[in-house]
């Protein structure tokens, strides 16, 4: 490399790093915990319905065993990295840091797949909804139009997407509670228990995790707003612990009130399945049925909007070293938002979200999101090896409940493999393609450790 080619790229690096380019520190716990909770909490106005068709209600019941496990036990492990390593980048930055450049930036590709591919199903599960208040309204066209809304609500800056996200997270959780209110009195286990017990046998087991995962899926990205916390090693470990509480409260209640309330073959490929399990008792145009209608677009919306700051935080952070092209790092000056961040990832998001295809982008989401899960947990692994005096302010029971939680990762990622043929070939195909760019570009501009974790030194001081 010439000279002035390391003066070009130094000088960009440093204004990447500048203090003007930062993002700003505004969150607290509770939003970490509305942030948590929000992108997560759509998993149960839509989606994992489509686990009743694969395993029937005890197959997906079966299957959110071994996914609860595995969680909780990766929520621990991922406090103690995220509060180590309080970074925009979360699971790209612990991968550099543990196990080097090549598998930070798998990390971070896998991250950005789940991220990218969740929002089109939500997206797509907005337009199905609004469809159901508005028969008017072509589903699509809601579809698009929530998007966009959403990725511009985001531009406005953290502290307004952390206050908006506050607000709906409460909204939809108020709303599930009235949904398990409505739903009790009519509950009868007999519906639960129906005959034939695993329709498709073990094979519908394993094909209903990916559903059984969409109740816990992105609650990770919390840890990309890090840079953004007023106390990150102090208060995300709070923020994560809290959330993952209420939202494993929340999956089994809405998983088995439903499936004793209602036909579940009704449900079971609809992306409004709560409206549509209460129109059997109280009828398709009664109030409560208009009003669970109303709030789950909220649960939606919570999700669509958090995941989107995820997904626009791990861009920026994964430019920002280096793997990604360098505008992609730009902050907005007034608004401290990353806007190319925003808007490219968006564009992909949009057109995966034409095709309609709510199940297979779930599934697509979910293959993301369990390899960055291992490569997580093995850099968890690599780094108490490699600097056991890392200050660690949350520290996990070292190895038992990584160890569990590795075992429960390799058993969702083999259930993927074993059910999911359809979406494979496509995962492969993004994979393959992210592979060819880092060795023809990305691996060519990452910028030196020190400068990658940099950011960090304000917090050690």
């Amino acid at each position: 490399m010439m000279k002035n080619d390391l003066v070009v790229k130094n000088s960009s690096e440093k204004t990447a790093a500048a203090p003007g380019a930062n993002l700003s520190r505004v969150l607290k716990p509770v939003h970490l915990w509305a942030l948590a909770v929000g992108l997560v909490i759509s998993g149960n106005y839509f989606g994992w319905s489509y686990g009743f068709g694969a395993g029937g209600v005890i197959g997906l019941a079966l299957a959110l065993v071994p996914v609860t496990v595995f969680y909780v036990t990766f929520i621990l492990s991922y406090s103690e990295l995220a509060t180590a390593i309080p970074h925009a980048g979360g699971p790209s930055a612990y991968a550099r840091r543990g196990l080097g450049k090549f598998w930070g930036y798998i990390s971070g590709i896998s991250c950005l797949i789940e991220f990218i591919f969740a929002p089109p199903a939500i997206a797509l599960a907005v337009g199905g909804y609004i469809h159901h208040i508005f028969p008017g309204i072509p589903v699509m066209s809601a579809t698009v139009l929530a998007f966009i809304l959403f990725i511009f609500i985001n531009f406005w800056g953290m502290k307004v997407s952390a206050t908006f996200e506050l607000i709906v997270t409460i909204v939809a959780l108020a709303g599930l509670v009235i949904y398990w209110c409505l739903a009790l009195p009519h509950f009868e286990l007999a519906r639960v228990m129906s005959e034939p017990l695993l329709p498709n046998g073990f094979s519908g087991v394993m094909a209903a995790v990916p559903f059984a995962i969409w109740f816990y899926l992105a609650i990770e990205g919390g840890a990309m707003a890090a840079e953004e916390m007023v106390n990150p090693q102090k208060d995300i470990s709070i923020g994560f612990l809290s959330g993952m509480g209420t939202l494993m409260i929340m999956a089994f209640l809405t998983l088995f009130l439903t499936a004793g309330i209602a036909d579940v073959k009704l449900i079971e490929t609809v992306d409004f399945p709560l409206p549509m399990a209460l129109s059997g008792i109280y009828g398709e145009g009664s109030f409560w049925v208009l009003l669970i209608n109303f709030i789950g677009l909220f649960g939606l919306v919570a999700s669509l909007h958090g995941i989107i700051v995820g997904y626009s935080r791990q861009t920026y952070a994964m430019a920002r070293s280096g793997y990604l092209p360098k505008f992609m790092a730009y902050i907005h000056p007034k608004h401290r938002t990353p806007v190319w961040g925003l808007i490219i990832p968006g564009i992909i998001g949009l057109g995966a979200a034409l095709t309609g295809l709510t199940d297979v982008v779930i599934t697509i989401s979910v293959f993301g999101s369990v390899i960055m899960y291992l490569i997580s947990l093995i850099s968890l692994f690599a780094l108490r090896i490699k600097e056991p005096g890392l200050k660690r302010p949350f520290k996990v029971a070292y190895p038992v409940i990584p160890v569990i939680s590795l075992s429960m990762a390799v058993f969702c990622l083999g259930s993927l493999f074993y059910t999911s043929s359809d979406a494979l070939f496509s995962v492969l195909v993004v994979y393959a393609v992210a592979v060819i760019y880092y060795f023809i570009w990305g691996n060519k501009n990452i910028r030196p450790f020190e400068e990658e974790f940099g950011v960090l030194k304000e917090l050690d001081e």
